[in-house]
């Protein structure tokens, strides 16, 4: 079939219609109205980085601190500690647990929900092992402090402390 010039006249006219049809055109302010544009919103709140340290001050171990860089919302963090337990024969290591969230409140403030602590191994089972000795099944408990504060950026806020020793908390905007 050939196509004619008034066939294709006729398709381009009804996929016209069609068109204009699914998008209206949009309606033009009556004459005389002044026009309104409504400014850029700018946010207060840009995005960025953040560095969060935390310091053990201990008075038997010294100083320890761990410290990670995140955006706004949820962080977690388990890292190998150098020291281990013994159980029964070999050597379990702990975990240091770092996690939670931070949520901006302003430029200077923001919210911080926090778990810190440690996954330490436990005995949890012993059988007889091959020669007479024993095998022993162990699992890891997560102990620690579970909480929220309203820190201000740039100042160490303690969140625990006693006569051991104390655990401070750094939140920065990072500059970089």
């Amino acid at each position: 079939m050939k196509a004619t010039p008034s066939l294709i006249a006729a398709i381009v006219t009804t996929l016209w219609a069609i068109t204009c049809q699914a998008e209206p055109a949009p309606a033009l302010p009556p004459a005389g109205t002044p026009s309104v544009t409504s400014p850029p919103t700018m946010s207060t709140n840009e995005p960025a980085n953040y560095v969060i340290s935390v310091q053990w001050k201990d008075t038997k171990l010294g100083n320890i601190f761990v410290q990670m860089m995140t955006a706004e919302g949820p962080f977690n963090l388990d890292a190998f500690e150098h020291n281990t337990m013994k159980i029964k024969g070999p050597d379990i290591p702990t975990t240091l647990k770092l996690s939670g969230s931070l949520t901006l409140l302003s430029s200077e403030k923001g919210r911080l929900k926090l778990f810190i602590g440690r996954a330490v191994p436990y005995m949890t089972d012993t059988s007889p092992g091959p020669g007479g000795t024993t095998t022993s099944s162990y699992q890891q408990l997560s102990v620690g402090l579970d909480s929220s504060f309203i820190v201000t950026f740039g100042k160490p806020l303690v969140i625990q402390g006693d006569e051991n020793g104390q655990i401070s908390i750094l939140v920065k905007r990072d500059q970089g």
